[in-house]
């Protein structure tokens, strides 16, 4: 089970179906977006991903921006025996809120499609390697919090991306690992 973690938190980033055009938050602001971040649900078609959701707990995102605009996000796992930090380094795309990494032989399209920068934060991103492509839905929230009518939202965006229910996950509350990101 431990070496199929790491390749879930790759999973993670999996998000956009070919040829889709996927919206990016209006002048976004990366001071604003920079900071401590709780991934609270995610959505998937990613095999990894499907076969872990009923496993995982809330992670923690730091995200930070470098002069050039690259966005770099350290992601802290709870795991059973440890917290796994995993560090990720996306450049810049066509525009402030799209971003792109490749490592591995793989590509990720990662965009914040929307965010009120002090509460939540919607993020769609793509993964394709040679032989596969997955899409993933991810809400964040600054604190353990989310009202019902921002999951409901969610859940709406999703399912016009063509993801279904049996692929969310909903994470349990975990500060496990959140104290050493404090």
């Amino acid at each position: 089970m431990t070496a199929v973690l790491p390749s879930l938190v790759l999973t993670l980033l999996c998000v956009l179906r070919a040829g889709a055009e996927v919206p990016v938050q209006l002048d976004f602001d990366t001071k604003k977006f920079a900071g401590m971040w709780h991934l609270m649900a995610a959505v998937s078609n990613c095999p990894v991903f499907l076969s872990m959701k009923d496993k995982m707990t809330s992670s923690v995102t730091t995200i930070g921006f470098t002069p050039e605009g690259h966005m770099t996000m350290e992601t802290v796992i709870p795991l059973p025996e440890v917290c796994k930090m995993i560090t990720m380094l996306f450049q810049r795309g066509r525009q402030a809120g799209h971003y792109i990494g490749t490592e591995k032989g793989e590509k990720r399209d990662l965009r914040v499609m929307d965010t009120d920068y002090e509460h939540y934060a919607i993020v769609y991103s793509q993964q394709e390697d040679s032989q596969k492509s997955s899409t993933m839905l991810q809400l964040y929230t600054r604190n353990q919090d989310m009202s019902p009518q921002l999951l409901q939202k969610f859940k709406e965006l999703f399912h016009s991306m063509g993801l279904t229910q049996d692929m969310l996950a909903v994470l349990p509350h975990s500060d496990r690992c959140t104290k050493t990101r404090r």
